[in-house]
């Protein structure tokens, strides 16, 4: 009650998820969240929220965060002993010791920092200077290695600097255009509903979409190039043939304000619409059409994201998009230009501050003499190491190799998301020490930390980030810091502290220009951090020495460049067809087509595809702890064109061995039609936490190649040659259960998984959740195995139901929860536990999904068949998780609304039973992601074709 008389506060900040960078308002009374809501004052979103973000509020209450924080630091002296808890002053103590042994012995690059693009700028900051100002190593890189960088490359080699020259009004300005590597519905859906709205505006807007899947994106456009992956250069190389050929090339602009076309132009003598259609597997006359739309629309712009950058050949995909801009003149103009889709919320500001292997901050370069100089001198230090760091895949490499021999993990999940994972977990293991700075328990790489350092997370941290327009927001705390949790520049500040001292005793000279002994790095605000990070800027691409906290407080986000005396940021850049480069004009880079690095033969056949879930965030640290985001995708499952599934002779309960040079995993398989012949798509956020087996391999990175691309050190993690194969598992168990605490009982779920040849834990419910674990093998495992699993999930008491066959040990263990209600007693399932013999599933699982009334069915609910008697029962899946709208519902009302929409207009079509739609079911009116899903049932009704196109 007390609570409930606590004012309630409103703090604005911004989303933890994509690079939109989506402004949020959060309420919160007596220090607890009470909802998120979307800031209709930020220019990236205007409001609007994702499902993701709009659930803000549901990952961060009390009891979620009660079985998944880390809350205090845990140590482990000895490799062989568990981690205990213990108190900031020894786990630091104790780390920097460590670290200050390591560097004396073998040199400040034996050690290394593998961040994150969900850290902050100011945490970034401090990162940066601690590696290559304390320690003097530029072996710090960050997982934006694997989300951004052939982005960078590309715009560096072209425009001469890291920059998109876009915005997001752009969105509604361009006449075309055109999406690459992107399923924006899924991976930006805030960004994507201004694109919907914005064709709706246009009856003349042409969208072409290049995706090797016939994605909810790809869905929505007039013109899908359903390529074979890997083949874009070929592509676009082939599309600037075609309008140089037709004398579309806007040779105006290329003579005044570019340089290096001549080049271009012979290389692409060979690049014909013919060449590329047999290369790329699309129609010669797609290509034409495309190339026609890019050059002769008014305004064109360009999105793309990782089906570009996650490649061995990703720059060079970067620049040949990016050539057709130059070419044409669509760039440094309202609605036009090339628009690279950050994947991460502060991935831009990363780089801002030069926290990879190969930068130095404000864009300065590693490889420039002057550029290592200047930040020496800021930075009061005798000199900076001017020799490239190891980039993420590299810096794991050296790590197995004994190279670098301590590792410090903040905010990021290698063992999940590198490619090869298996290689990663043995250079985790091999490490002399490993620290790991995050703020929950439940990623994988927690499990080989000797050092675990609990941080804040969003909701608690202050400070600022970069979206994918170069705009820069504050970062507020709208609650207090869990638990014993720090912010992470705080425990930066507090180990460079350390180890100076540490250093000092060792012997290993200052790298102080004055050799002086006070903190190197003295913060107390994320402020000061900023503040110093800003005067870095000064006279650069990126000044903003006219930006401070008081002005983003008072003028709200703002893009760079924003110099001393600018009243606000610049909208667009390259305006005027200046550059900054050393000619001031932009260059033409020929790119020649590569094929992938790993390609699918006899023995590998199928190309494997890494893509993204609707509502799942990369490894899940969040997302994974809401049960809903797990209703519209349920489990790991390998998605498979019908015709390949039927060629294995699959079946929806079938398991499948996913094998590829690396590793060989094993999961269940789906058809699905988007998916081409020959393919497969398994998305990236289903890592060992969610599967695995007897053999230690689960995740889908496991399978994963750590080819990288030469110039921007990103691994192709879009593309592997697998084999798939049908495997025979007879012995099954499936449990489900309701549990308040079901995110403990998966973390413990998941001790099990060795014990089966391939087995799969995940949440389950909305109003009421649980967990799901699911198994597989080929013999019956030991009685012991099958004692533990069902001492697990509770399945005893007078409440379960049991069945047992000591013969065969198959076991069938029904919870009822029985009700008294005015019509009489009523009865729903609270846990189902089938082993040995599977067949109830699907009915069970919907009676325990939509808590259905089995009183009546009471006497059946132990026999093991496929349907009760008398009684059909359908799998729930939801399509719109704001408001909670199943798939069986919208196609319901779409039969029924057919019927009303035609009796009132003959030639009504889509968009009205759209609307019909949202105005009943309110599907696809919160965050709007569900929207493309939903056009796509409503066009799969046999009878639409009644209804007008």
């Amino acid at each position: 009650m007390t609570e409930l008389l606590q004012p309630i506060q409103n703090t604005k900040t911004t989303c933890p998820y994509c690079g939109v960078g989506c402004g949020v308002v959060v309420r919160t009374q007596a220090g607890k969240i009470i909802d998120v809501k979307g800031d209709e004052t930020h220019p990236a979103n205007l409001g609007k929220l994702c499902s993701k973000g709009s659930k803000l509020a549901e990952t961060a209450t009390v009891n979620v965060y009660g079985q998944v924080r880390a809350s205090q630091p845990l140590l482990r002296i000895q490799r062989d002993q568990q981690v205990q808890a213990t108190d900031w002053s020894t786990a630091l103590d104790f780390t920097a010791r460590e670290f200050a042994r390591l560097i004396s012995t073998y040199g400040p690059d034996s050690v290394g920092f593998y961040i994150s693009g969900q850290l902050l700028t100011e945490d970034y900051y401090v990162f940066n200077k601690l590696a290559k100002g304390l320690i003097g190593t530029n072996n710090i890189d960050t997982n934006s290695r694997l989300c951004m960088s052939s982005a960078v490359s590309g715009y560096k080699r072209t425009l001469g600097a890291d920059a998109p020259p876009c915005n997001y009004d752009d969105l509604a300005l361009a006449d075309c255009v055109f999406i690459a590597g992107s399923n924006m519905a899924y991976a930006h859906p805030v960004a994507y509903r201004r694109l919907e709205a914005a064709r709706a505006a246009k009856p003349d807007h042409k969208l072409i979409v290049v995706d090797p899947r016939a994605t909810d994106t790809a869905l929505m456009a007039d013109l899908h190039l359903k390529i074979q992956p890997g083949t874009d250069v070929m592509l676009f190389n082939a599309m600037l043939h075609v309008m140089m050929q037709n004398g579309w090339l806007d040779m105006a602009y290329i003579n005044k304000h570019t340089e290096g076309f001549e080049a271009v132009a012979k290389g692409l003598a060979d690049y014909t619409p013919k060449l590329a259609a047999s290369v790329c597997g699309v129609p010669a006359a797609d290509i034409v059409t495309a190339a026609t739309w890019f050059a002769q629309s008014n305004r064109t712009l360009s999105l793309y994201c990782q089906g570009l950058n996650q490649a061995t050949t990703g720059t060079d995909k970067n620049t040949s998009l990016i050539a057709l801009h130059l070419a044409t003149g669509q760039i440094g103009k309202e609605g036009a230009g090339p628009f690279s889709l950050t994947g991460q919320p502060n991935a831009m500001g990363g780089r801002e501050v030069g926290g990879l292997s190969t930068l130095l901050p404000a864009h300065r370069e590693l490889n420039n003499p002057a550029h290592v100089a200047e930040v020496a001198a800021f930075w009061g230090v005798k000199k900076i190491s001017a020799t490239p760091g190891a980039s993420a895949v590299e810096m794991f490499d050296q790590l197995e190799q004994g190279k670098i021999k301590a590792v410090w993990v903040a905010c990021t999940n290698p063992a999940h998301s590198l490619p090869n994972s298996q290689k990663v977990a043995r250079a985790l293991q091999n490490a002399e020490l490993v620290v790991v700075q995050d703020a929950y328990l439940t990623p994988a790489t927690v499990q080989y930390a000797d050092v675990l350092l609990p941080a804040t997370t969003w909701g608690e941290k202050e400070g600022t980030v970069t979206n994918s327009e170069r705009r820069i927001s504050r970062v507020r705390p709208a609650m207090p810091a869990y638990a014993d949790s720090k912010n992470d520049w705080q425990i930066v500040v507090e180990f460079a502290k350390r180890l100076e001292v540490e250093l000092h005793k060792l012997g290993v000279e200052s790298p102080r220009i004055d050799g002086g002994t006070s903190a190197f790095m003295p913060y107390s605000s994320t402020e000061e951090i900023f503040n110093e990070h800003r005067d870095t800027t000064r006279g650069r691409d990126l000044d903003i020495t006219g930006l401070s906290y008081a002005v983003l407080e008072t003028k709200g986000p703002q893009q760079w460049p924003m110099p001393e005396g600018q009243p606000e940021g610049k909208a667009r850049l390259y305006e005027d067809g200046v550059y900054p480069t050393t000619t001031g004009k932009a260059k033409f880079v020929f790119a020649q087509y590569e094929p992938v690095a790993e390609e699918a033969d006899a023995r590998f056949p199928w190309r494997l595809n890494t893509g993204r879930l609707r509502d799942q965030w990369h490894g899940g640290s969040r997302t994974g702890t809401l049960a809903e985001f797990f209703s519209h995708e349920a489990e790991p499952v390998i998605a498979m064109h019908p015709a390949d599934f039927k060629r294995l002779n699959l079946k929806p309960s079938s398991w499948v061995s996913v094998k590829s040079r690396r590793a060989t995993i094993t999961l269940r398989a789906k058809e699905d039609e988007s998916v081409a012949r020959n393919q497969a798509v398994l998305p990236m956020h289903w890592g060992p936490e969610f599967f695995g087996g007897k053999s230690g391999v689960g995740g889908v990175n496991a399978l994963t190649i750590e080819a990288f691309d030469p110039y921007s050190k990103q691994p192709e993690l879009k593309h592997s040659a697998v084999n798939i194969q049908r495997v025979h598992l007879p012995w099954q168990v499936v449990v489900f259960v309701h549990s308040e605490q079901w995110l403990s009982l998966w973390q413990k779920a998941r001790a099990l998984y060795a014990e089966f040849d391939a087995a799969v834990c995940v949440p389950v419910g909305r109003e009421q959740t649980g967990v799901l674990f699911r198994a597989a093998s080929a013999q019956a495992p030991a009685k012991e195995i099958i004692d533990r699993l069902q001492a697990l999930f509770e399945c005893e008491g007078s409440d379960v139901m049991v069945y047992s066959d000591p013969k065969t040990d198959a076991r069938r263990r029904i919870g009822v929860k029985v009700q008294t209600t005015q019509q009489g007693q009523a009865a729903t399932l609270s846990k189902v536990f089938l082993a040995g013999s599977i067949e109830s599933e699907g009915w069970l699982r919907n009676y325990f999904d939509q808590q259905l009334d089995v009183m009546p069915l009471r006497s059946f609910l132990l026999a093991p068949a496929s349907q009760p008697p008398g009684v059909q029962t359908e799998a729930v899946r939801m399509v719109c998780n704001c408001v909670g709208v199943s798939e069986q519902s919208i196609r319901q009302a779409i039969e029924a609304g057919i019927a009303i929409v035609c009796a009132k207009n003959q030639n009504a079509g889509e968009s009205e039973l759209l609307a019909g739609l949202q105005g009943s079911l309110k599907c696809g009116t919160q965050c709007g992601s569900c929207v493309p899903e939903i056009r796509k049932l409503i066009r799969a009704q046999a009878s639409l074709a009644t209804i007008a196109p």
